[in-house]
């Protein structure tokens, strides 16, 4: 008996959704200025859109950065820049793409700001756990294969990222560098960046002397950096230094770019 008083007492919504529908509808279009296409919304929509954007469009991402890590007889050199680039827009000069992930492995950010610093803390947190489960620390092999393995799960996804990871085992002094695609490569020296032409061709002349003293392969990152973002215009602000020994790593210095462009300038002259 219920549900026959409730049949014959319940309203019919079905004309007021469509009305309202329509209302809406309408609203839209005359905000757009949509009245003269009729109800052909699509064409419309196409005319208001140029011809390369849609929902097939791909990011396009803009990177700018130099990231420079070297092997040498006392361990390893890692120098960065710190300026961050939105396409031609300078967003900031005092980015720390150095990521310290334990007090033996530091990492290195190039590609997308984001990507870099959240696969990196991530990787942090992993290596710590590892050491927790085993008792011992973590190699640099094994950190660089947990961050090229996490990272390879999503590949094609849209990430941006290309890191070194260094640091210092009971193997000695490892340098790796990992990117969005899943590579893991084992190296004694790797540039990354929109300025690593430049630097390559710096670090490539300062290494052919064979037993470099602390303070020279300091100089060395110092003066690649610089050299960088002298000659590229996405790299630039500061020149992050660190050395990685077999105490752990120690950050050596921060430099501007400004000041190291008159102390070279004044040693020419």
């Amino acid at each position: 008996a219920l549900a026959s008083v409730l049949q014959s007492e319940s309203v019919d919504f079905s004309n007021y959704g469509r009305q309202r529908r329509g209302f809406a509808s309408g609203l839209y279009e005359a905000e757009l200025g949509l009245e003269s296409v009729g109800g052909d919304l699509s064409f419309a929509l196409r005319t208001l859109c140029s011809n390369g954007d849609g929902p097939d469009r791909k990011i396009e991402f803009l990177h700018g950065t130099t990231t420079l890590a070297f092997k040498f007889q006392h361990g390893v050199i890692v120098a960065v820049d710190s300026r961050a680039t939105a396409g031609s827009y300078i967003a900031s000069q005092t980015v720390k793409k150095v990521i310290e992930i334990n007090p033996y492995l530091l990492g290195t950010m190039a590609g997308g700001a984001a990507d870099c610093s959240f696969w990196e803390r991530l990787l942090a947190r992993q290596c710590r756990v590892y050491e927790l489960r085993n008792k011992e620390r973590i190699s640099v092999a094994a950190a660089s294969k947990l961050l090229a393995n996490m990272v390879y799960q999503y590949k094609g996804m849209g990430l941006s990222m290309g890191t070194m990871v260094c640091g210092w085992d009971k193997t000695g002094p490892g340098l790796y560098y990992v990117d969005s695609e899943g590579n893991r490569v084992c190296g004694d020296l790797f540039a990354v960046g929109s300025g690593s032409m430049y630097a390559y061709g710096i670090v490539d002349s300062g290494l052919k002397q064979k037993d470099l003293t602390v303070e020279e392969a300091c100089d060395l990152g110092r003066r690649a950096i610089y050299q960088a973002t002298y000659r590229d215009a996405y790299s630039g602000g500061q020149v992050n230094l660190y050395h990685v020994h077999s105490e752990g790593w120690t950050r050596v210095s921060q430099s501007d770019v400004l000041m190291l462009h008159q102390q070279y300038q004044a040693e020419k002259a």
